[in-house]
């Protein structure tokens, strides 16, 4: 099955170009959005988990390493197209339009932060494992049948192909030719667990011959084949030929989330390994750098711009009163069923809070 689905890739981690036939697609724009989405959601996520470390946000599951795979994906929708992102996602949905403040706010616990921005379809992240893989396909046949062209992209971890909603999700739209995008970022752990312990398929890509749809294994750290691969992907949904399976290649540098120690599962000198080897922003500066485009101060001035933009949004951020705890419960249903009232009852006891 590997060599039905090899890695591909269009620039190596050196940035030489090894697909001519993107050479010409490739443009120093193009390159160079890409490269301020890829800082801008790696200083943001690094920023964050700072946050959760001096006690400003709660838990937060970083992605560091896995920047071109969410990138370049986002890059390929059309602006009104549909995202539905986990809760690593954050930088998918950075990238496709949503709000710095309103992504911090959800990881300080207060609802505003599922809210995007007027105009863009970006489902609230998916905690429960797999389960936007379902709502995706869902949304995707509503707009085939309203006559629309829009499309859906449901983002997902490898340990989510191993849950049922993974295959219902996939099984609903290749019968109904669904025009959704299933992205997978298989960054060979899920929390603790490694590939090889999930499955005994030795690839992502091979679960969708079991629905006869098309898929393709790509390097997810090389932001161009991402980008072009999700683009293809994209068309032939519009077209309707129905949903894609995409399996991005990736790695991620740190821990599941700021609750979890890597160290006790993982040797992470493969981490140190590929920061240096591999890493997404890394290529992609070797690219520009042998194209003679890569500008050391166009980079500093970039990183300061950034930094400054995410400043702004930990300031707006921050000036919210603190979450309600009541809100946890008083948002399940219409009318709070007696187990959700109990519980809530017994929460706020036990935090010595009160309904406010």
């Amino acid at each position: 099955m590997e060599r039905q689905f090899p890695i591909l890739q269009i620039m190596d981690p050196n940035g030489r170009i090894d697909n001519l036939e993107y050479e010409e697609m490739i443009t120093e724009e193009l390159a160079k959005n890409f490269y301020r989405q890829l800082v801008r959601i790696r200083l943001f996520d690094r920023k964050a988990v700072s946050l959760q470390r001096q006690g400003r946000i709660g838990t937060y599951a970083p992605f560091e390493g896995q920047e071109a795979a969410q990138v370049g994906s986002a890059f390929a929708l059309d602006g009104a197209d549909w995202m539905f992102p986990t809760y690593r996602d954050h930088g998918a949905a950075l990238a496709f339009g949503h709000s710095l403040r309103n992504v911090l706010l959800f990881w300080n616990g207060r609802n505003e932060g599922c809210i995007p921005p007027s105009g863009k379809r970006i489902f609230p992240p998916g905690i429960p494992i797999a389960t936007q893989i379902p709502h995706a396909a869902g949304a995707a046949l509503a707009e085939k049948k309203k006559g629309s062209k829009q499309a859906a992209i449901a983002y997902f971890g490898d340990g989510a192909t191993s849950e049922g909603d993974f295959h219902e999700g996939l099984n609903f739209a290749s019968v109904f030719k669904a025009p959704v995008v299933f992205f997978n970022q298989n960054n060979q752990y899920a929390i603790s667990v490694p590939i090889e312990k999930q499955m005994n398929s030795k690839t992502i890509a091979q679960k969708a011959l079991a629905y006869d749809m098309p898929s393709v294994r790509i390097d997810g750290n090389d932001v161009f084949i991402v980008y072009f691969e999700t683009l293809k992907a994209l068309e032939r949904a519009r077209t309707g030929e129905g949903p894609t399976l995409i399996e991005a290649v990736t790695w991620r540098y740190g821990a599941h989330t700021t609750s979890d120690d890597p160290t006790k599962y993982r040797d992470q000198t493969e981490s140190n390994h590929r920061r240096n080897e591999t890493d997404p922003i890394l290529r992609l500066e070797r690219w520009m750098k042998n194209e003679g485009i890569y500008d050391e101060k166009w980079v500093l001035n970039l990183e300061r711009d950034v930094l400054k933009e995410i400043e702004e949004a930990v300031l707006e951020m921050e000036a919210f009163s603190p979450a309600n705890p009541s809100d946890i419960f008083d948002h399940v249903f219409a009318e709070p069923t007696w187990q959700i009232s109990q519980q809530k009852e017994e929460y706020l006891r036990f935090i010595g809070g009160k309904n406010r």
